[in-house]
């Protein structure tokens, strides 16, 4: 699924029509997504880990796992994992303490990189970006050429590997940059994008989690081209807000722009559940790991932020927040945890089981320009 011309105005589908309405601009997108960020710079910067499964994250009963390497995803490792089901899973797992510092530290050398070729970057996180290439700096005019680029000065720079999507939106360029993990490079041409997206299994969709691919399943769903087969009205009566986003994801259509240096209004994280939960004290054990992985976030941005937000999706997809402000902004994780789990406790009995539970602390008094990492209902994993 690769090909190194750049994209042209001759481009047209398979059947010889015009291009679907939001690729006529001929928008060049890349995403970039570094591979097992964390866990690949402990293994660099510690030689004994290399070729080894090891997971960022706390090792107690109540860590967390906050990256894995390749080598412990093979065993089923997976970030936001609980620590104790990782080490069942993989015995021979290594845990290391999350040095955010240095993956700062790394994040800023690969932004610099991103630079060097356009400044219209919408960074996601600490190691993933979107990049506008349709002008670029160098006057390259391939976004292959770019893509390929890059990963070769990403290299270069952190001894570290990065994949790579490029296509004409943005919702593209992200499935594609998985396609080929790891240090893959993955181009999806105008023309290509819906028959790509119509043969991949629903769960590759962003903000399909496990027990939203059960439903589709059990609706006759399974690929985008079965979903390519339902009508507005029908995901709409089905899935409410999020069927448009289903319509358009199944014919491969995102109009949104690259966002340059746009305003983060939050910070937080969530997590999907395999199985969905009711227990209230299950649900207090979730809420503590999310607060140590977001406070570490809000930590990390030196931000502080006046209000703190519970976010619950019940297993009928409804979902509820429940909000507590403060008169001044919350500078401690004791005051975080406090109100976060005052919040819950208000809320129970919870009227059903929830199949996700979020986190975030918003009204930010301080903030780096980083941009918030929320699309088209897109789950926020826990890194």
């Amino acid at each position: 699924m690769t090909n190194p011309e750049p994209f042209g105005p001759e481009d047209t589908d398979a059947d010889g029509d015009a291009l679907p309405h939001e690729a006529a601009g001929l928008r060049k997108i890349i995403h970039v997504d570094m591979d097992a960020f964390f866990a690949s710079v402990e293994q660099r910067d510690n030689p004994e880990l290399r070729g080894k499964p090891v997971a960022v994250g706390g090792s107690s009963g109540r860590g967390v796992v906050a990256a894995a390497s390749y080598e412990a995803r093979k065993f089923g490792v997976r970030s936001a994992m609980p620590s104790v089901t990782a080490k069942r899973k993989c015995p021979d797992l290594i845990f290391c303490k999350s040095r955010f510092d240095v993956y700062r530290e790394v994040s800023e050398q690969i932004r610099a990189t991103f630079n060097h070729y356009t400044p219209h970057v919408e960074p996601l996180s600490l190691d993933e970006a979107y990049l506008d290439v349709t002008e670029d700096l160098h006057g390259l005019g391939s976004a292959t050429a770019i893509a390929e680029a890059i990963r070769r000065d990403i290299r270069t720079k952190t001894q570290l590997t990065a994949s790579a999507g490029v296509s004409y939106n943005k919702f593209l360029a992200k499935l594609a940059s998985d396609q080929n993990k790891p240090d893959g490079l993955c181009v999806i041409r105008p023309g290509m994008g819906a028959a790509f997206v119509q043969s991949l299994p629903i769960r590759r969709f962003h903000g399909v989690g496990p027990k939203g691919a059960e439903k589709m399943a059990r609706l006759g769903i399974e690929t985008g081209a079965d979903l390519a087969q339902k009508d507005r009205e029908w995901l709409a009566a089905n899935f409410g807000s999020f069927g448009d986003y289903l319509y358009r994801a199944a014919r491969g259509i995102d109009l949104r722009p690259v966002r340059t240096n746009r305003i983060r209004k939050s910070i937080g994280g969530e997590r999907t559940f395999s199985e969905d939960i009711s227990a209230e004290d299950e649900l207090r054990e979730t809420l503590e790991r999310i607060i140590d992985i977001v406070w570490d976030r809000i930590a990390a941005k030196q931000a502080t932020g006046r209000t703190v937000t519970l976010k619950l999706k019940f297993n009928d997809f409804q979902i509820a927040t429940r909000s507590r402000s403060q008169t001044q902004g919350v500078a401690d994780k004791a005051r975080f945890s406090q109100i976060a789990r005052q919040i819950l406790e208000d809320e129970m009995p919870l009227p059903m089981p929830i199949r996700l539970m979020g986190l975030t602390l918003s009204n930010l008094d301080r903030d780096d320009g980083d941009t918030a990492r929320r699309e088209n209902g897109a789950q926020l994993p826990l890194l």
